[in-house]
């Protein structure tokens, strides 16, 4: 059978190729450690469990739901951004999806035409680009300069700015980089993005993980131009541990909204029942647990940072939020005789059997993505293991 020419250049996730990979070995017996996707090690908290519990069993969790998300879920989004964000929306600019994912999948079906262009920083999440691709759009990539932390500056945007250009798309914290725009880098982004009517595609997923001193700004509080032409992509998975739940919502211009729930309508038809119902409890409920969660994995960066710059020819800046570590490893490579960091990485698994994401997955060759979003144990062990696979490998 032929498939579709859009499967002749369609990239498989390289962060779930590493994990279906690593999980493989680990099926057949090796002690392979696992630091690929970034997923929380925590169970989801007991009042969230118990509100999707009490909706399966009071069989509110057995029927279809609104393509767009229950009522109740679509009101705590409006007051969740209320809250966390000072802002106010109306319940009709909101949509709710089976995750982050699908929310920009549907954004992007409903955006753009063939050769539409979208502005992506790099380094970038996996799917941003082929997703694009999939819209039959044409993603533009601007490279995020290591010596910058990784962050594009209106002058980068518009070098790469066409009339075909209909979107940017700004990922702060960052996957896979940790790191954070400031309130003045946004607001220079977006009066440039306002300037020339370009939408800002806001990926807010892991604003409620910062660390230390540093803050998240939202782009879309910024000003009401900036917040009109925005759309905030979020979701329930990184905040309350609830990736397997597949919960996201998208947040913005009311036309483009419709559109969006318009395509789910014909494709997903609405997301899981049970989770939407969890999902009203993680976003009005008690939020201790976030923050405990969010302390542990405060702790892991401040542990685990030190450890990883003792890896030879390893160069890195401290990430401010998410739970990513992405080390260029350049010199590293360098030492044991690598020049293609895919190679490296599947080195480190054969070999050392640890499992991380090749950083050119990311728009990055130098670079490999280790998520400690796991155990302390097993994030010493798997910098002991890349130490003493260094030392075996380098070059006398």
């Amino acid at each position: 059978m032929k498939l579709s020419k859009r499967m002749e250049t369609l990239e498989p996730s390289v962060t779930l190729a590493a994990s279906a990979k690593a999980k493989e070995l680990k099926n057949q017996g090796l002690d392979i450690l696992i630091a690929t996707v970034g997923e929380p090690d925590f169970p989801t908290p007991k009042n969230i469990q118990q509100a999707a519990i009490a909706a399966i069993e009071s069989g509110k969790a057995s029927y279809y739901t609104p393509t767009a998300g229950i009522p109740e879920l679509r009101k705590a989004i409006v007051s969740y951004l209320e809250k966390f964000y000072g802002l106010t929306y109306d319940v009709s600019q909101t949509l709710v999806t089976d995750g982050a994912k699908f929310a920009l999948y549907t954004l992007f079906q409903v955006l753009l035409d063939e050769g539409d262009e979208v502005i992506i920083p790099t380094p970038y999440w996996v799917s941003y680009g082929e997703q694009v691709k999939l819209a039959d759009g044409t993603p533009v990539f601007i490279a995020g300069e290591e010596d910058n932390r990784f962050k594009v500056t209106v002058e980068q945007l518009e070098s790469v700015r066409t009339e075909r250009s209909k979107a940017v798309i700004l990922n702060s914290p960052s996957n896979p980089t940790g790191m954070i725009y400031s309130k003045e880098e946004l607001q220079a982004i977006g009066e440039w993005a306002v300037a020339h009517n370009l939408l800002i595609i806001a990926d807010d997923i892991y604003g409620r993980l910062v660390y230390g001193d540093d803050e998240f700004t939202p782009i879309a509080t910024i000003s009401e131009e900036i917040r009109k032409n925005t759309l905030i992509i979020n979701g329930v998975s990184k905040t309350y541990s609830m990736t397997g739940w597949r919960i996201g919502f998208a947040v913005g211009d009311k036309k483009l909204i419709q559109a969006m729930i318009d395509i789910a309508s014909q494709s997903t038809s609405n997301p899981t029942a049970a989770s939407q119902y969890a999902a009203v409890e993680a976003l009005t409920g008690e939020q201790d647990a976030v923050e405990e969660m969010r302390q542990a994995f405060e702790e892991r960066l401040n542990r685990l940072y030190p450890l990883v710059l003792e890896i030879p020819g390893v160069k890195m800046e401290k990430p401010q939020g998410a739970f990513y570590f992405f080390p260029n490893v350049k010199g590293t490579m360098e030492l044991c005789g690598y020049s293609d960091v895919t190679e490296f990485t599947d080195a480190l698994l054969a070999e050392a059997h640890v499992a991380l994401v090749t950083g050119a997955g990311f728009g990055a060759e130098e670079n490999i993505r280790l998520s400690y979003a796991t155990d302390w144990e097993t994030l010493e062990e798997i910098v002991n293991r890349i130490k003493a696979f260094v030392e075996k490998k380098r070059r006398k």
